[in-house]
Formats: structure tokens, C-alpha cells, sequence
């Protein structure tokens, strides 16, 4: 998926971080709100001919590049529209929050694992049925005797935060820090569509898509793990995305110097400058260090930059590039993205390497069970850990119970069956929707337009790919194929629709680039780009009204059992 043109790859030096350094022209495509040429595959080729007296662009387009017509206007937008877009992602992710005040869904295990986290050092167990006590505010309730967890424990540390500072007394502590993780993923993902197309309108489509739609903001107001790997594989994503402009002027700059002395450059040079590697394997570690589904992304990225450092090579005239690129290169890279997330998988067991209490803390002190041979010199504690390692998996790969939400990978693109994370219902008038009758429900539904468009494009991309060869339309699908592919090797685990986070940005970012097409360019025959322009406002028209439409079923807000049906618009999303 890194194969790419000519022509994308010599957009992708462009120099558009700063908008008061780099100001667009009036009338620019930015300016203008269109996209970059690299939106189009034609412009690899050359533009159509067309006849001088044509008609292109639109007024709304004039205006828009005399609006955004200074530097300051320019910066101002560069940065105001995302905040925006994050702003109401904030919203609609904040907002009541501490209802219900109640463990939903699996809360059950990662808030009360957080918390003991926080006391212990490790997870510790409960008394039975201690979730109604818990959210009552009897949260120290816990023993100090260990639970047996199946992930790492980073997730549930990043839950804990909000509780560290504030108590667990409410709901909405529990919750914030996974709200705020949320809300942070839409800014990220405005910037990782920013470095893909040098455009911020489209930067604030997407980022809008993602502030809107349900599964990303009922996974940022439950406090459930992934949607901690969805935001630190997307960092990981942008910091690869970094590295790619990074390394391209480092392997110019050292092979121009090595030219100049005469020296020639076989297999190009080993660069170990690259700061944005080390920081995608702290990303990617992190990911690992939420849900062992991480890996993926680290491994699928990590062979990405190997690609594309061989192709990078091929393109400055390096006789040797691809033996330059395995041998040379390959191991470089790898010590600077590997190890690192090792690290930072190891450091968020601390709490506990450094404490007695936790599950088979201790195993390996067992003279049956300690190492011998040439791993006899391994510490205890690593040993047990290694143990436990290897029972979390064998529990991960035998998980066949029946649930009701569970649903088939195969349907997670067109979002199948929905996961139902919580009920209430009350029948004396006192609900608060107007009716005797009143249900609150959060269901882990997506944005049924957003949703089914994705899934479309997802494949017309698929399409681009062989057709066109635009690395943006690789490193999507490679985000999207580690985040859902893997999962297809367990169609008979017991799964659900909700992990769906984790390659929800990648959907986004397909849908994106599909309404970029549509939108067109500034100098488009203006019929065209005027077609293209009502086109997308409307789609993101209807998409915001859907998700207002859904909105109540995604945060337990009071409704009629009517009111309630009307948004199963399948049979399996009732049942």
C-alpha cells in the first residue's frame, strides 16, 4: 500500500506547516476552500484542455479568498477551524456526562480496575455485586487481593486520571479523561488530514465527521479501553506521517553531501535522525500497552517506513535501493520504533513489577516454576510477567461465550449489529420525556449516513489504489487494514461492534478524501464546482441532522419507547 506516484511524492515536500510563512496566494486552493492537485489523479497526468473562456470557480469561492485574503486571516483559519470542530466534539462529548451514575457495560471491570490501580498498585478484587455500591460512592469497598485481568494496564490508567484528581464519587470522573481522549482524536485527526492534503477545509471534514458521529462519541463518554488505542494509533499515524517529509530532506541533504565529496552512494545512508520514528514507537507502544490489538498497528507501520525508504531511494538515484533500504536502513529504523514501544509496553506494567500483590506477581518464586537453563538469569518478576502473558492469550483466543451485542467482523463496516451498553425505563411519569412511559438507552451505534457512505468509499478506494498508485490512498488503507483486519482471523471469538474505534479515523479519512473529489478544485468549470460544492453541504447537512436525531440514544437522554424504535433501522440493531 506505499506504492506511489511520481507526482504525489514530489507534492508530499511541500511546506505548509506554517500558513504566515508559507501564505497561500489569494484565490489559492486553500484559500478558496477546494483541495490540493493531489486530490485529483488527473493532475498526475496533466490536467484536461480546456477551452480559455470557460467559466470556472464560483463567487463563493472569490469570496473566500478575498475573506482569507492576509496572513493573519490565513493563520487564523489555519488553526480556528479545527479548534472549532474540536470545540464541538468537546460538546457533544461533555456534556452530561456523569449520567447515568452507574458502571455501564464493561465500566464494570475498567473503572474498578482503575481505581484499584490507583490504591494498589495493581488490580485488585471486588465484593460481588459491587457496582451499585460503587456508583453510590462506596468505592472503597475493594480487597487487597488480586483480580486476573486480560490487558495491559495503561488503559485503565489513563481512566483513573480524572479520579486521581477528583475522587470516583461521580460518574462524570470516571468518564472525563476518555471524553477528553476523545475529544482530542478529532484535533489529531484535522492535522493528519491536513499533512495528507494541504487543505484545511478538508482537514475540518474530516475532523468534522469524527466529532459527529455516534461510535466515536459514545465510545469517548463510557469509559471503556479503545478508545485509547483508536488516539494513540492515530498519533502514531501522524508522527509516521511526520517522519515521511522528515526523511525525505535528511536522505537529500546526506546523499548531496556525500555527492560532493565525491563519494558515491551505492546503498544511500543509514539516518538516524529521525526523532518522529521514536516518537511513532512511543504511540504505537502505548496502543500495545491499551489492548494487545495495538501490535498491529506497530507492526504494519513499522514494514510502511521500510517501503517507503526504499522508495524514497529509488526515486534520489540510489543504485542499491532496495538492498539499501532492508539492510541498512531497515535495522535502523527498527531500533528506533521497536525497542521504544517495548519500553513504554514494560513501563506501564510498573505499578506492578513494583508492588507484591498482583495476579502471578509471584509465580515464578515457585521452584517448579522458575527458568532454567540459559533463561535462568531472567529476574522472577519478568518470568511471572511472561507467565501471565501467556495465560491472558490463551484466555483471549478461547473467548466463545454467547452475547447479545456480540457481532460478526465481517459486518463491522456496515455496522451490523450495535452494542446495547445500557437500559433504564420508568413507568410512573416521573422519566422526564413527557410520556408515562420513558427508556434511557446508550447504544453503540454510529451515524447510520456516515457509516454506510464510509463503508463505500472504503472500497472505491480500494479501487483508487490499483488505478492510481496515491500514496494518501495507501497509508489509509494500511490504517484501516491494521486496525480490522486481524479481527478476521476470530469470526468465532466473542466480539463486538464497539472495537470498530479503533479504525474508525481511517473510514473517516476514506470518506474524506471521496468528498474531496466531489467537492472539486477552485478552478473547476464553474457548473462542476458549483454541483460539487451543494453535494457535500448537503451530505454534512443531513449527516448533522442524523446524528441530532440520534444523539439521545447516545447518552442516555430520556425518550418515548416511539421515539426510541424509530432509530432501528435494521431488525438486528432491535434485538
Amino acid at each position: 500500500m506505499g506504492v506511489e506516484t511520481g507526482a504525489a511524492d514530489a507534492r508530499a515536500s511541500r511546506a505548509d506547516d506554517d500558513p504566515a510563512e508559507h501564505p497561500a496566494p489569494e484565490g489559492a486552493d486553500e484559500a478558496s476552500g477546494g483541495t490540493a492537485p493531489a486530490a485529483h489523479a488527473p493532475a498526475a497526468h496533466g490536467p484536461a484542455p480546456v477551452a480559455a473562456d470557460v467559466d470556472r470557480g464560483t463567487p463563493l469561492d472569490r469570496w473566500w479568498g478575498r475573506v482569507l485574503s492576509t496572513p493573519r486571516r490565513r493563520t487564523l483559519w489555519y488553526w480556528g477551524g479545527p479548534i472549532v470542530v474540536t470545540v464541538l466534539a468537546a460538546v457533544l462529548r461533555f456534556w452530561n456526562l456523569g449520567h447515568p451514575q452507574a458502571i455501564v457495560f464493561d465500566e464494570t471491570y475498567y473503572v474498578k480496575d482503575a481505581w484499584t490501580l490507583l490504591h494498589n498498585g495493581y488490580e485488585s478484587a471486588w465484593p460481588e455485586n459491587a457496582d451499585a455500591d460503587f456508583a453510590r460512592g462506596d468505592t472503597d469497598i475493594f480487597t487487597d487481593d488480586p483480580a486476573y485481568v486480560v490487558h495491559p494496564p495503561l488503559g485503565k490508567w489513563m481512566i483513573a486520571l480524572g479520579m486521581a484528581v477528583f475522587g470516583a464519587d461521580s460518574a462524570f470522573w470516571w468518564r472525563a479523561s476518555t471524553a477528553l481522549g476523545g475529544t482530542a482524536a478529532v484535533f489529531v485527526l484535522a492535522l493528519v488530514a491536513r499533512r495528507l492534503w494541504p487543505s484545511t477545509i478538508v482537514a475540518v471534514i474530516a475532523a468534522f465527521l469524527l466529532a459527529i458521529d455516534g461510535n466515536a462519541i459514545v465510545m469517548s463518554r463510557v469509559a471503556l479501553l479503545d478508545n485509547w488505542i483508536m488516539l494513540f494509533a492515530l498519533l502514531g499515524f501522524w508522527f509516521v506521517l511526520l517522519d515521511r517529509e522528515h526523511a525525505a530532506r535528511e536522505l537529500a541533504r546526506r546523499l548531496a553531501e556525500a555527492r560532493a565529496h565525491g563519494r558515491d552512494p551505492h546503498y544511500g545512508p543509514a539516518l538516524w535522525a529521525r526523532p518522529w520514528v521514536v516518537a511513532a514507537g512511543v504511540a504505537f507502544g502505548a496502543a500495545c500497552s491499551v489492548k494487545w490489538s495495538g501490535a498491529w498497528f506497530l507492526a504494519a507501520f513499522g514494514l510502511y517506513l521500510v517501503v517507503v525508504d526504499a522508495l524514497a531511494r529509488r526515486r534520489a538515484g540510489v543504485p542499491f535501493w532496495i538492498t539499501g533500504a532492508v539492510l541498512k536502513q531497515g535495522p535502523v529504523t527498527f531500533l528506533l520504533m521497536v525497542p521504544v514501544a517495548l519500553v513504554v509496553y514494560l513501563a506501564s506494567w510498573t505499578g506492578w513489577l513494583t508492588t507484591d500483590g498482583g495476579y502471578y506477581r509471584h509465580w515464578a518464586d515457585a521452584p517448579e516454576n522458575q527458568a532454567t537453563g540459559w533463561l535462568a538469569w531472567v529476574p522472577h518478576a519478568l518470568q511471572s510477567l511472561w507467565h501471565y502473558h501467556q495465560s491472558a492469550y490463551t484466555y483471549h483466543i478461547g473467548v466463545h461465550a454467547e452475547h447479545p451485542s456480540q457481532a460478526n467482523p465481517l459486518t463491522w463496516l456496515i455496522m451490523f449489529k450495535p452494542t446495547n451498553m445500557y437500559f433504564s425505563s420508568t413507568d410512573d411519569g416521573s422519566g422526564g420525556c413527557g410520556a408515562a412511559t420513558c427508556w434511557e438507552s446508550i447504544i453503540g451505534i454510529g451515524n447510520p449516513l456516515i457509516w454506510w457512505a464510509a463503508a463505500l468509499a472504503c472500497l472505491y478506494l480500494l479501487y483508487r489504489l490499483v488505478r492510481y498508485r496515491e500514496w494518501q490512498v495507501g497509508i489509509i488503507l494500511l490504517g484501516l487494514a491494521a486496525g480490522y483486519l486481524p479481527w478476521l482471523g476470530y469470526l468465532d471469538r466473542t466480539v463486538f461492534q464497539f472495537y470498530s474505534i479503533a479504525f474508525q479515523p481511517y473510514t473517516m479519512l476514506a470518506l474524506t478524501m471521496v468528498l474531496m473529489l466531489v467537492l472539486g478544485r477552485r478552478d473547476d468549470v464553474r457548473w462542476r464546482r458549483e454541483r460539487g460544492i451543494a453535494v457535500v453541504a448537503i451530505f454534512l447537512g443531513f449527516a448533522l441532522l442524523v446524528s441530532a436525531f440520534y444523539y439521545p440514544i447516545w447518552t442516555g437522554m430520556p425518550v418515548t419507547p416511539e421515539f426510541r424504535q424509530l432509530h432501528f433501522w435494521t431488525p438486528a440493531w432491535a434485538t
